[in-house]
């Protein structure tokens, strides 16, 4: 199975690349029009510089040749969601070349190549509706696009949708896109074909606008297996675009595939070549951010943490920023880590339930933790140096997403600390074995796991602030004790 991938990225400029309507989604159908994006006679595009800086920031980031002059090309076909009848894109001369991304799989680290990044506008979307019959919003046509080209180096679904989450890590992280797949800002299509090692590569089928990770999955699945049994039939594989249908999960074909030729590119006239000096580049270079790879190393390098607790804290820029605030306040980068990745995640994953049931929008990003970094650093302090144990840590974390109060102060309002008197602990464990003689009767002959439940009973009698471990020591020292009496 040989692999190619296209991948269509909306970047987040406030106006469309060759007019001034904004790009922002969800509006009412056919509101950010206007004579240039409809491709009404006589409109003339101006070009964005926004959507030039993105593009070569996403260059840069994906390792690509950044170009200095690139120029814009028509791409003609006629389709009722392109009003012009073509497609502003580039095709001779390209924003950016010759770049890679490396991806992590079962079978271990594989480097995709990248043909190429090229700047183009989207088209309007149809909306199809058994009453109204098919629809046509515009408010998507003009907004910009890069288009990523893969080279055909994926060879298995896992290698397509790890490559897929890199780049959507990547572009997210230097903030030229939101790709938000369920709103369209990053799309997929897949070129696939099937052949014999030693043998020439088969013919390709391309799949179109895969939205979703497992989409994209389950339609190179659903391919390959079609090709494979076309061949071994001896069906003949032609060149054609085709359809994943999710409910049936098969692939159906929509049409023929085109060649470059019918599409009969030719320089647009009416716009003119654009240039980045170096100082551009320089600049453009300056403001890319330490990238997901370079952040995991230095976290697992720099903090100690596991491979997989820097995976995690990488996999968004605000996270890794918010995560790097707290490590240089705290005691302890790991317990960070670890308070991050527990009771912390638990939390936001709830509230963002919590507010889905309710039919409202989930919080995202930064908003999302709603804790400052010194706050969540004074807790895991408190919970290394065992002045909270993880129980109470428990309520104080939830009482500062609820108010985003100081953990210190918020204990001794509501005498959280652990308790360390050992009297006070001697005595939870002398009660906690003379209100349950059954089960030290139990370890005595032998049942050595109620020693858990004792625990737990000794603990409740200190309301949960005992400390675990002096007092899981006291226990054991008196059941000893017990166990050595005649």
């Amino acid at each position: 199975m040989v692999i190619g991938l296209e991948t269509h990225v909306e970047l987040n400029t406030l106006s469309k690349v060759f007019c001034t309507c904004a790009t922002a989604f969800g509006a009412e159908p056919n509101t950010h029009v206007c004579p240039v994006c409809m491709g009404l006679p006589g409109a003339l595009p101006v070009f964005n510089e926004a959507v030039l800086t993105r593009a070569a920031m996403a260059g840069f980031a994906l390792n690509c040749h950044v170009h200095h002059r690139s120029r814009f090309d028509r791409k003609n076909y006629f389709y009722p969601d392109l009003p012009k009848a073509y497609q502003i894109s580039q095709f001779y001369r390209p924003i950016c070349e010759n770049g890679w991304l490396t991806v992590q799989t079962s079978a271990g680290e594989k480097k995709i190549g990248i043909t190429r990044i090229h700047i183009e506008e989207d088209a309007g979307k149809l909306l199809h509706d058994e009453e109204n019959g098919t629809m046509l919003d515009m408010n998507r046509c003009g907004v910009p696009l890069i288009e990523i080209v893969s080279e055909p180096d994926i060879r298995s679904a896992e290698e397509a949708v790890g490559y897929l989450r890199k780049v959507r890590a990547i572009l997210t992280y230097i903030g030229v896109s939101d790709c938000r797949m369920n709103e369209g800002s990053l799309r997929c299509d897949v070129n696939l074909s099937i052949h014999k090692p030693g043998e020439p590569l088969g013919v390709r089928t391309e799949m179109k606008n895969l939205n979703s990770f497992q989409s994209v999955e389950r339609a190179i699945q659903a391919e390959y297996e079609r090709q494979v049994a076309a061949v071994e039939s001896g069906e003949e594989i032609v060149q054609e675009t085709r359809r994943y249908d999710q409910k049936t999960g098969k692939t159906t074909t929509m049409r023929r595939k085109e060649n470059s030729a019918d599409y009969r590119y030719f320089p647009d006239p009416d716009l003119p070549e654009v240039r980045l000096t170096d100082e551009d580049m320089a600049a453009i270079t300056a403001a890319i951010p330490t990238l997901p790879d370079a952040r995991r190393e230095a976290y697992m390098r720099e903090y100690g943490l596991t491979a997989y607790a820097a995976e995690q804290l990488t996999a968004e820029r605000w996270l890794a920023e918010y995560f790097e605030e707290t490590a240089a306040l705290a005691q302890s980068p790991v317990n960070v880590a670890n308070l991050l990745q527990g009771e912390v995640f638990a939390l936001v994953g709830a509230r963002a339930a919590e507010a889905e049931k309710n039919g409202a929008k989930p919080l995202e990003g930064r908003e999302s933790l709603p804790v400052e970094p010194a706050h969540l650093a004074r807790l895991s302090d408190l919970l290394n140096a065992g002045r909270v144990n993880s129980s109470t840590g428990k309520k104080i974390l939830a009482a500062m997403f609820a108010e985003d109060c100081d953990p210190e102060t918020y204990a001794q309002t509501h005498e959280l600390f652990t308790v360390g008197d050992d009297s006070v602990l001697v005595e939870a464990v002398n009660r906690a074995l003379e209100e349950n003689p059954a089960m030290v009767d139990s370890y005595r002959k032998g049942k050595l796991s109620v020693e858990k439940a004792l625990m737990g009973k000794a603990m409740a009698i200190t309301r949960g602030k005992a400390n675990p471990e002096r007092l899981a020591e006291l226990l054991g020292q008196a059941l000893a004790a017990f166990s050595s009496q005649p």
